[in-house]
């Protein structure tokens, strides 16, 4: 093991190689999320359609650099997200936790948890920008920031402090979920294989083996999370921030399924797993080498 300290750096350095690579996706996964927001399935255009054609969509919109949009941000939230989840669970580890029945599991929740409200000013302009394009591909409410820069001054200038937290209740179930599942399974997925003597302890293959099953189950498990913290995020809001669409978490989750149906709250699955596979199997991959250096 390593240091709590050291994890820090390392899960923000990991966590940040993987964005800069899986950034792409993270876009297509905000426009396929947000569109036909509150309305019957069949009833609206469908600019975006399935991953590779959404891909193409925003480039033709905003041009091959639009597939970066909202970069800097991811950067910055993957740094603190996963520095502090890394942090913590580390943490959880020296203590002897992770040895206990479900204390893996139990872990990676509380760090997500921890990651997800240090992280989620960064999410919340992330968010707003990447859903920003042209008039005729917008999807879900425009924000019109000019940068990363302007969209907190923006937003904290109009809504104070908080408003720099607005939707961290839709972050924290969903970096919760996501954190404890992707934590418990590919510790026990890389196990597994290194039992079976499939992979040698340590080798490459066996942190990309678990990283692989990791990021199966991530997916199904925290899209419908993925769904509603982008929604409350990206929601259009009153000058006292109240939001305009949703009033909270559970208000998210009834609109949706009474309006889109139930999956609705699986919009955009492809593209989470896409985007989820490669910065799971990236970010876990990184992490464990730079531990082992």
């Amino acid at each position: 093991g390593v240091a709590p300290a050291t994890d820090l750096v390392l899960g923000a350095t990991a966590g940040c190689l993987a964005c800069f690579l899986t950034n792409p996706l993270e876009v297509v996964k905000t426009r396929l999320q947000l569109q036909g927001e509150l309305q019957p399935p069949g009833t609206y255009a469908r600019p975006y359609r399935g991953v590779l054609r959404a891909a193409g969509a925003v480039c033709r919109a905003d041009g091959l650099a639009g597939l970066q949009k909202g970069l800097p941000a991811g950067l910055l939230y993957q740094a603190l997200m996963n520095g502090f989840r890394f942090y913590c669970y580390s943490l959880a580890e020296d203590a002897g936790w992770t040895g206990y029945a479900g204390g893996t599991v139990a872990a990676g929740a509380v760090a997500g948890a921890v990651g997800a409200v240090v992280g989620s000013p960064a999410y919340l302009v992330k968010t707003h920008l990447q859903a920003q394009t042209v008039s005729a591909m917008a999807v879900g409410h425009q924000h019109n920031h000019e940068n990363i820069t302007s969209a907190f001054k923006t937003i904290y200038r109009q809504h104070g402090v908080a408003g720099l937290w607005r939707g961290v209740t839709g972050a924290i179930p969903r970096v919760t979920v996501g954190s404890a599942v992707q934590l418990a399974t590919f510790s026990s997925a890389k196990d597994w294989v290194c039992e079976r003597q499939w992979f040698r302890r340590g080798s490459w293959a066996a942190v990309l083996a678990g990283g692989m099953v990791s990021s199966v189950a991530v997916a199904v498990a925290m899209t419908p999370f993925d769904v509603i913290s982008t929604r409350l995020y990206n929601q259009p809001v009153d000058a006292d921030g109240t939001g305009k669409l949703y009033r909270g978490f559970l208000d998210c989750i009834v609109q949706i399924s009474s309006k889109e149906g139930l999956l609705g709250l699986y919009k955009g699955i492809g593209a989470v797993y896409f985007r989820l596979g490669p910065h799971t199997v990236l970010s876990l991959f990184f992490w464990d080498k730079l531990r082992n250096m």
